[in-house]
Parts: structure tokens; C-alpha cells; sequence
């Protein structure tokens, strides 16, 4: 597949088409064993090392292109793809991509907490099934997850073994019931040092805070947030001339004591 005739008229900079076009390559699967490095790139778009170095920066700190010192540039092809608005598993995602999943279960025991019962609209002191775990894919850290339940209906949940199963088929056999609507908010956020060290990714690395409401008609049923490596994830969407595309935005916020900062989309 060639690189597109760049548009020098001064319209659209040339770093951005550049960038534009890799990206389209990539997505078509142009590059599946090595990435061409600067120089090669540079000549082939006609453009200079500064401008093609430009045009890289994002591609490279986003994880879509490794960057790692001794070793030729990689496209990465590990990376979990998520379509905004749809009530996902990550279980079924990781496996759909190909990839093996596994999880470390981190707890699984019933407890109090008063602001996970908060967020179900239950009292402080109601007791909760509480499921924690580190999920791998494809043997490499991907998520840190966090899931909290009504222990009233959750507590057949307590006897799963969640090392290798969806949490929502472990619901619908368990419980005869699961989500089936939900409310989440994404935040881009930088990792604490002890999230790095649990997914093994370098400390303030870039990564995604997801919060979300699960429910079965009326009732919550789930509330879950969950740490994703930021170069292993990404959000998609899709739209039309007919049904258009709607995202909305909280107010910019920034939590300095857990060095968390975004604009929330709901999603």
C-alpha cells in the first residue's frame, strides 16, 4: 500500500497528514512484522526527519508503535479494542482479539464498603460481594478491575472460581441474572506507582480509568471501575449521516491526590 500525495498547499500540516495516513496503513495491516524507521519514512512521504519524528511522537507514546532502544519499531497487535456505547466484556473482548485471558484472582470475599453502596443507591452498612483482579491477556498485565455486588443476590458468586471465566456467565448461572444496561465514564488517566508495579508498566505511564454502573432493568446491580494499560486499549465508535454521533463531556477535573486528570466522557 503506498503513503498518500501529501497536500502542501499549507492546508493540513504535513506532520498530521503524515500521522493520518500511518495510521490508515496500519489499520489495514501494512506493517505486520517491522515498522519502517524515520529515515526510510522520511523519504517515502518527501518530508523532513523533524517533521516525520512529528508525525511518530504520538503513534510511539501511545503504544501503537513500540519504541524500545536495540530493537527494530513493531506495530503492536496486542492491543484490547472496546466499541463506545456497548455493554462489554472484557473477558470476551481479550479472546476475541485472539489472545489467551487470565485473571489473578486478588479477593473475592463479602464486606462492607460505604461508597461502592453509595454509587447502588444501598445504605452505607449494606454488605457487598466484593471480586478484585488483576487481568491478564495474552500473559501480559492488561486491567486492574474492581467489582462490587449486592451480597444479598451475589453471594452464590463467592463459590466461582474466576480465574479463567466472564464475571456476567458466572452471574447468569448463578444468580439468573446480570447487566444488561449500563452507564460508564472513561477518564485518561496516569498510573499510581502501585498500579504500575502491578501491571508491570513504567510509573505515570498513560492509562485508562473506567468507572461503571451495571443494571437489570431498574435495579444496579454491578459497580465496577477498572485501570487499563493505556497501550493496550482503545475506544471506538461508529456513526452515520442517519443516527449521527453523540458523546457528552463532564467539566475538566483533576484529583492531585491520586494524580488523576480528564475530561469524562459518558459513555
Amino acid at each position: 500500500m503506498a503513503a498518500v500525495e501529501l497536500d502542501r498547499s499549507g492546508g493540513s500540516a504535513l506532520w498530521r497528514q503524515v500521522q493520518d495516513d500511518l495510521r490508515r496503513r496500519i489499520d489495514a495491516g501494512e506493517f505486520p512484522e517491522v515498522f519502517p524507521g524515520e529515515k526510510v519514512l522520511a523519504q517515502e512521504y518527501g518530508v523532513s526527519r523533524q517533521t516525520m519524528r512529528q508525525s511518530l511522537r504520538v503513534l510511539r507514546e501511545s503504544g501503537v508503535v513500540s519504541a524500545q532502544r536495540g530493537r527494530p519499531p513493531q506495530v503492536r497487535a496486542d492491543s484490547i479494542e472496546q466499541p463506545i456505547g456497548a455493554l462489554y466484556s472484557l473477558f470476551a473482548s481479550v479472546e476475541g482479539a485472539g489472545m489467551s485471558q487470565h485473571s489473578r484472582v486478588l479477593a473475592l470475599d463479602e464486606r462492607q464498603d460505604p461508597d461502592a453502596a453509595r454509587h447502588l443507591g444501598l445504605a452505607p452498612e449494606t454488605s457487598l460481594v466484593h471480586l478484585s483482579r488483576l487481568r491478564l491477556a495474552g500473559g501480559e498485565p492488561l486491567a486492574l478491575d474492581r467489582v462490587w455486588l449486592p451480597a444479598q443476590i451475589a453471594r452464590p458468586l463467592l463459590q466461582a472460581d474466576f480465574s479463567h471465566t466472564a464475571l456476567y456467565r458466572e452471574m447468569a448461572e448463578r444468580i439468573g441474572d446480570f447487566p444488561r444496561r449500563g452507564h460508564e465514564v472513561i477518564q485518561a488517566v496516569t498510573l499510581t506507582d502501585d498500579e504500575a508495579h502491578q501491571l508491570t508498566a513504567p510509573s505515570r505511564a498513560a492509562a485508562f480509568h473506567i468507572e461503571r454502573l451495571g443494571c437489570s432493568g431498574s435495579d444496579a446491580l454491578e459497580w465496577r471501575t477498572t485501570v487499563v494499560r493505556g497501550d493496550r486499549f482503545r475506544v471506538s465508535s461508529q456513526f452515520s449521516p442517519s443516527a449521527g454521533f453523540t458523546l457528552g463531556f463532564d467539566a475538566t477535573t483533576a484529583d492531585h491526590s491520586s494524580n488523576r486528570y480528564t475530561e469524562g466522557a459518558h459513555l
